[in-house]
């Protein structure tokens, strides 16, 4: 009797205990990652390009780098996720997940506070990025990292080793 008859591959005694990441999905969330970096560094330091052409940050740079930490946010939720191919997520990782996008959300409000109306300048006024915007961008990004960390599958490389 042939035993690999209608034997899925992740119960084959042969086969590794533990799948491996697909290495395009990898790549594409790497991808992304390094690209929405690089629109991040656009909108945030365009002088490093040479297309700084204010002295102040305005509207269309907070956007342009807000829309880069949007890629970074897609391209390591991409990335991340190829790692637990096959696998189910733990609560840890859940909740990673949405730590991530709780951190988009607030370093949009504090990035886009004056567009909102909530910052130090109302419209018509030109926005102005200030320290406490910085700062409320700031703890979303650590946020957001906290939850990248807590996306990594920590314990598949444990029990493989």
């Amino acid at each position: 009797m042939n035993e690999n008859v209608n034997v899925p591959e992740l119960i084959r005694s042969d086969s590794p205990q533990f799948p491996t990441a697909s290495r395009l999905r990898v790549r594409t969330g790497l991808a992304f990652t390094l690209f929405g970096l690089f629109i991040y560094m656009v909108g945030a330091k365009p002088g490093w390009f040479g297309w700084d052409r204010s002295p102040v940050v305005g509207f269309v740079q907070i956007a342009v780098f807000l829309v880069g930490l949007a890629t970074i946010c897609i391209g390591g939720y991409t990335g991340l996720l190829a790692l637990w191919k096959g696998m189910q997520r733990t609560i840890v990782a859940d909740i990673g997940l949405r730590l991530v996008s709780t951190g988009y959300v607030v370093a949009v409000f504090a990035g886009m506070a004056d567009v909102f109306g909530m910052g130090s300048q109302f419209l018509p006024d030109v926005p102005y990025f200030g320290p406490w915007q910085a700062g409320g961008v700031l703890i979303g990004e650590i946020v957001i990292a906290i939850g990248f960390l807590m996306l990594i599958p920590y314990q598949i490389h444990k029990s493989v080793s």
